[in-house]
């Protein structure tokens, strides 16, 4: 309830949010109050957009699919420009004020010796979650950190303060990752290595978000350097061949690759009825990879569905979280990117030998840097799939000829093209947040 009270929007003039959260309703005064907002599930982890996976090319849907979809997400699907992205750009907002509510009372607080440690852990976990979806909106808002580029374009407005009055003003897309960046390292300076529950950030997370970061800005060595942190920390995978290949959610909650848990609100377009799996990528696992028959159920018309969500659920629920085989292939395309082919595939092996019917693997070795890099990129995309990452992957890997992809799909017989760089890249704001705001609009 006191959630409820902290996060109520009111209609008015809202200068960054569509509705706006009017804080004086209840304000926190003690620590356990404060946990109480990280805790809140729901609120706080349950909320990833998801209109990047729509997007992206994991899928694909028949006329009768698309036709029975939104106007919201058949738009999407197709690339088209629809300025109705309230939902997304409201709900990751809602997060980053609560987080920004956290960190400001906690500075009121008078607290006792014994209360301190626990201050500084709210603190982090707070700074975890403001970057995390700050992080998550620049990948659909922004323009694509350019690895050969001076990023001075318009990114997404930076919310450091819970002040609703506050102008929003669109910070570069510099600005944009070095806050981030500077939110998760001092996060890490006050998680925990350990937490009480895998939906609260702990220091392993944050090491895994350095890693992500790193790689989305092309800093391979210290995307590799924290993945290796992270890893040294957490690096237990799960033994595909231990679990049920006939189960309707084969991964189960919080399982024991998860190192920071996520979801994403289930988007209807992307539901076991409608999303069909992409023929070329069901094709490209071999027979004795459990994943095929973990990740995909089959269809009465011949197609496939995926099921192999880590959130424990059968339903459309995505898991946007952070886990231990997204690090460890981070690190394997970082040390190809590197010139470390040995190590990169060491790091290959050790996962793939854990999804594999058991015996029947045989272990990869990287000659030449352009095969390794390849892949890797393969391997990262059958594993990933579904988690709020292959927008993110398209978006900084259409910056190279060698692994652009150029997306194509096709409705009622019209073929739609998405190209590498395109502009459409960047989805727009939400047309009433613009009026509100009087903030410059995307492309």
């Amino acid at each position: 309830m006191l959630l409820l009270g902290i996060a109520l929007f009111i209609s008015g003039c809202a200068k960054y949010l569509e509705e706006k959260p009017n804080k004086r309703i209840s304000t926190p005064d003690q620590l356990s109050d404060l946990q109480g907002i990280i805790n809140n599930y729901f609120a706080m982890n349950a909320q990833y957009p998801s209109l990047g996976e729509i997007g992206a090319d994991n899928y694909y849907l028949t006329d009768a699919g698309w036709a029975s979809s939104t106007e919201k997400q058949r738009n999407f699907y197709l690339w088209q420009k629809f300025e109705d992205t309230a939902v997304e750009w409201n709900f990751s907002y809602k997060v980053i004020f609560n987080a920004n509510l956290v960190l400001e009372t906690l500075s009121t607080l008078e607290l006792s010796a014994g209360q301190q440690a626990e201050a500084r852990i709210l603190k982090g976990q707070a700074l975890f979650l403001r970057a995390y979806y700050h992080l998550a909106l620049a990948q659909l808002f922004a323009p694509a950190f350019q690895l050969r580029g001076s990023n001075e374009g318009a990114g997404i407005p930076l919310r450091l303060s819970s002040d609703v009055e506050e102008p929003s003003v669109r910070s570069s897309i510099k600005e944009n990752y070095q806050q981030i960046f500077k939110d998760v390292n001092e996060a890490v300076k006050y998680l925990p290595e350990k937490s009480v529950g895998k939906y609260l950030a702990n220091q392993t997370a944050g090491y895994a978000l350095l890693s992500r970061l790193y790689l989305l800005t092309g800093s391979y060595s210290q995307a590799a350097m924290y993945a290796d942190s992270c890893l040294q920390q957490n690096s237990v995978l799960i033994n595909y061949n231990t679990l049920s290949t006939t189960a309707a959610a084969p991964f189960a909650q919080f399982n024991a690759e998860v190192l920071y848990d996520c979801r994403t609100a289930v988007p209807a377009i992307l539901a076991q009825t409608r999303a069909k799996m992409d023929p070329g990528l069901y094709d490209a696992y071999g027979t004795n990879d459990l994943r095929k028959i973990l990740f995909f159920k089959r269809n009465t018309d011949g197609s496939y569905a995926f099921k192999g969500n880590y959130t424990g659920l059968s339903t459309a629920v995505m898991f946007s979280g952070l886990a231990v085989d997204e690090v460890l292939l981070n690190r394997a395309e970082c040390y190809v990117r590197l010139g470390r082919l040995v190590e990169a595939a060491i790091d290959l092996n050790t996962l793939l030998a854990k999804r594999y019917k058991t015996g029947t693997f045989t272990p990869i070795t990287f000659i030449d840097g352009e095969n390794a890099l390849k892949t890797v990129l393969v391997e990262r995309r059958k594993e990933l799939l579904f988690r709020n990452l292959r927008w993110s992957d398209l978006r900084r890997l259409n910056q190279d000829a060698v692994s652009a992809v150029t997306l194509n799909r096709t409705i009622n017989s019209k073929v739609y093209t998405l190209i590498p760089g395109d502009a459409r890249y960047v989805l727009p704001i939400d047309r009433t947040v613009i009026l509100l705001s009087g903030m410059q609009q995307n492309p």
